[in-house]
């Protein structure tokens, strides 16, 4: 696109050329479709409107120096939102179909994807909602999907800069035994109040602890979260966090360059013995955290004291960054070229 400032690009919608749209009507997913419509046609008494049954991923593909777009770990973004639907009881989309049509979605809006060296990349949401009518509580008998994608820039402003967050004690954004642990969009709906609370103190994002007895860390808004200590990489365990894709894969970075790491419920009063800590997932991927603050008790934790990011934080975001955009070698296999 022309004059496109894409260096300095927010992390939010901009209208592409396509979308690409599949039906499940009588048993049975059909032809996938092309559309430049932005809208869809939905029924009054649509399940995802009344009912909450909607699922979506979140995804990146990634412009190299040879100027070939690579797909990042799509396995597992198509094998979570399968199990979103298993969920809340949606029709699964085969493995094969939602590939396809990510792919479709990405090459014919290829004018949209960010040049290499920008920072940029182009965000790809697959979304399936219940279309079918009911208005008793029960699952739909029709379902759509769909994938768009919009060009963006980092998920915080901040970029690979701290950020502050702050501890929010009088909201939930999952209950035990919910839906945290899958990707629908009742959790974020949920997660509102915090934000907005969180944002109106002026900080980035709120620190939701858990919902059954407000002492262990669960997720940061929309994001996993991690600490770092005596060269381990410490991130939460709950039933009701979200796996996140990209903490799996830092996870990984994390054990490969010789770290320990640990998938355990983190207590609040762990927090002031890290090192590092920061937030990751799909749109931030990595955001250092400078800062914890108890809305309730006060108490602020500091981290990045002269401001910068940890090395480790920022050794692990800046391979996984090579990785995406081509420029190591990806010897995990989880990336594919498409064009």
């Amino acid at each position: 696109m022309e004059n496109t400032d894409w260096k300095n690009l927010p992390f939010g919608y901009i209208k592409s050329d396509y979308n690409v749209r599949c039906y499940y009507r009588n048993g049975e997913w059909g032809e996938l479709e092309i559309s430049s419509k932005e809208h869809i046609d939905i029924h009054i008494a649509a399940t995802c409107l009344h009912y909450g049954q909607q699922a979506f991923e979140g995804m990146k593909a990634f412009m190299g120096k040879d100027g070939k777009i690579r797909l990042f770990r799509w396995q597992d973004n198509a094998k979570r939102m399968n199990r979103s639907a298993e969920g809340i009881f949606m029709a699964p989309v085969p493995e094969e179909l939602f590939k396809e049509a990510v792919v479709k979605t990405v090459l014919l809006n290829r004018r949209f994807s960010p040049p290499y060296g920008t920072g940029a990349a182009l965000y790809i949401r697959p979304l399936l909602l219940g279309t079918g009518a009911q208005v008793g509580v029960k699952p739909a008998n029709e379902y759509m999907f769909m994938v768009f994608v919009t060009p963006v820039g980092p998920y915080f402003k901040e970029g690979f800069n701290p950020v502050k967050i702050a501890i929010i004690k009088d909201s939930d954004r999952a209950a035990p035994l919910g839906t945290g642990n899958i990707k629908v969009g009742g959790n974020y709906a949920a997660s509102l109040r915090g934000i907005m609370r969180a944002t109106d103190a002026g900080y980035v994002s709120p620190m939701y602890l858990d919902a059954r007895i407000k002492k262990y860390v669960d997720e940061i808004g929309a994001a996993n979260f991690f600490g770092i200590k005596n060269n381990t990489y410490i991130t939460p365990k709950s039933e009701s966090i979200l796996p996140s894709i990209t903490n799996k894969s830092v996870m990984t970075l994390a054990r490969d360059i010789g770290m320990n790491v640990e998938c355990r419920p983190v207590a609040v009063e762990e927090l002031e013995s890290f090192e590092e800590a920061g937030a990751c997932g799909t749109a931030a991927i990595i955001t250092p955290i400078g800062e914890i603050h108890d809305l309730e008790t006060g108490k602020t934790i500091n981290y990045c004291k002269d401001g910068k990011p940890g090395a480790i934080s920022e050794k692990i975001y800046n391979r996984l960054l090579s990785i995406q955009f081509g420029d190591e070698e990806d010897k995990f296999d989880w990336i594919e070229i498409i064009g």
